[in-house]
């Protein structure tokens, strides 16, 4: 039977493919987990908020698969030959529950407040970009997930990962005494413990990453520009990103598959390097992807491919202690045993001023942002932000809203900062930097020893693949980069190695 908690996009299908399973009893499954789990006094907290529409919904694909299933009776003998039930008929995510980090807009009954109580009210008037996908591809948004407040640029007095003021604290499943880490906390936790098939999270400086080595999952943060912005609370317009966080590279590749491509409202879509041309303003249509990259998956083979080693360990707050460091190298070691050609320390400086670009940044996107809720929400300002929770204090600031307040009286929002300035052309010369880095010692992907901000900083694509566990019971995850666009070789390897050392972990719940 299966295990819908923790069963992948393709055994879903193939169950519906064989009716052993609805829609609406997949969905159901993880509603009732998610009640068991997630909610109460000793609930997870990674869910804020079900989709009232989740099984009007299920319903409404179940009734699409009965025609389905009626149209090809007839000609199932031939579809079989001719490869094309397998490969053509169901849509990517057909009847898959999804959870969305709750800074992604979706125009439905689910608010969209990005944690804060201070936007309880927000009903988005359109969907995010990345949601109409979605939705094109079948999915089923069954709620958003909770995550830190603001994506974690909120407070500067020890906020926790994953507290928001809206969802309260979001727990690790595999020890509740250690951090989720963040922000996209929920949408990591809920994969994890098996509450959603696939989630959303998004990312400006490790916030898939990180939480996606803390809970054990696949997490992929995609090259700036291949995964649109549009319709996402925002921090920085030059480096947020939006990306899929899976239990598979598989999964991870599939979701890829489906968010990613041009939107004719995201300007920094326009640069994907395919045939395309940017469209204007005005364009209606969008561009698909024009890479499958679960056809590139192949064998899962590491023969011959050049990884990098970088050895560079500048961030306080990830630095590997011995345990892990024996769980790294015997990663390295099985690659090599694998055919994979090491070539160790390459290194490159980790400990970017990432943070100049976003104070400066931060201010004109969000009041842009909110200019597009029109009149969903009464707060108009990161002003009336700041305002609203100074007002509501004892609910909304009880680890105070520092950064805020910061930007809001310490910045333009115009982002004439000569500082800002400078961190973008530290940020051009880092991106030089870096695609030297690969040309000189000609490798394919990047394996850091630890979390590193290179790729948030750069844009370049980066992924995190579990790769065994603590005495403590947290995951321990790889960390891997890859060359701008190039996500087909980052997964490629990715899949190697999910393939080579077989790491698949579950939490041990009380329920």
């Amino acid at each position: 039977m299966l295990d819908i908690a923790y069963a992948s996009i393709t055994e879903i299908h193939e169950a519906y493919r064989r009716k052993e399973t609805t829609v609406e009893e997949v969905v159901l499954a993880y509603l009732t987990r998610i009640a068991k789990i997630d909610m109460g006094a000793d609930g997870l907290k990674s869910v804020i908020e079900i989709n009232p529409d989740a099984l009007f919904i299920a319903k409404a694909l179940d009734q699409k698969m009965q025609k389905m299933h009626e149209m090809d009776s007839e000609h199932m003998d031939d579809r079989q030959l001719n490869g094309e039930y397998e490969a053509g008929l169901m849509p990517p995510l057909f009847g898959i529950p999804v959870l969305l980090k709750d800074n992604i807009n979706t125009h439905d009954r689910l608010h969209t407040t990005a944690g804060s109580v201070a936007l309880a009210d927000n009903y988005a008037p359109y969907d995010a970009h990345i949601v109409n996908l979605l939705r094109q591809a079948g999915a089923v948004i069954i709620g958003k997930a909770n995550m830190t407040e603001f994506a974690n640029y909120m407070s500067r007095e020890d906020m926790p990962s994953g507290y928001s003021s809206r969802g309260g604290q979001v727990i690790n499943p595999y020890n509740k005494d250690k951090t989720p880490s963040g922000s996209s906390s929920g949408s990591a936790v809920a994969v994890a413990a098996g509450l959603c098939t696939v989630s959303i999270g998004t990312e400006t400086s490790g916030s898939i990453l990180s939480p996606g080595w803390n809970n054990g999952i696949v997490g992929i943060k995609p090259t700036l520009g291949l995964v649109s912005r549009s319709g996402i609370t925002p921090i920085s317009s030059t480096l947020d990103t939006a990306g899929p966080m899976t239990r598979t590279v598989r999964d991870a590749a599939v979701l890829l598959n489906v968010i990613a491509g041009m939107d004719p409202d995201d300007p920094a879509t326009y640069v994907h390097p395919s045939p395309h041309t940017a469209p204007t303003h005005a364009a209606s249509n969008t561009t698909p992807n024009v890479v499958d990259y679960t056809k590139l998956l192949g064998s899962g083979s590491l023969k011959g491919v050049k990884i990098g080693i970088n050895r560079s360990q500048k961030l306080d707050d990830f630095v590997l202690n011995e345990e892990e460091k024996a769980i790294f190298e015997k990663l390295c070691q099985a690659a090599s045993d694998a055919g994979a050609v090491l070539i160790d320390n390459v290194n490159i400086d980790s400990n970017f001023i990432i943070s100049k670009i976003m104070r400066s940044e931060f201010k004109t996107c969000m009041n842009y942002y909110l200019s597009t809720l029109k009149g969903s929400s009464k707060l108009k300002t990161l002003k009336d932000i700041i305002e609203y929770n100074q007002a509501n204090a004892a609910v909304a600031l009880k680890y105070g809203q520092s950064i805020l307040v910061d930007v809001e009286n310490n910045t333009s929002g115009a982002m004439t900062e000569p500082e800002y300035i400078e961190a973008l052309l530290e940020r051009a010369q880092a991106i030089t930097a870096l695609d030297r880095l690969f040309d000189a010692h000609d490798i394919d992907v990047m394996l850091c020893e630890t979390f590193t901000n290179i790729a948030p900083f750069t844009g370049f694509p980066a992924i995190t693949v579990p790769i065994g566990q603590r005495q403590d019971k947290l995951p321990v995850g790889s960390y891997w980069i890859a060359r701008r666009f190039d996500e087909a070789t980052l997964i490629k390897v990715a899949y190697g190695i999910e393939q080579l050392l077989g790491v698949c972990l579950r939490p041990e719940l009380d329920h």
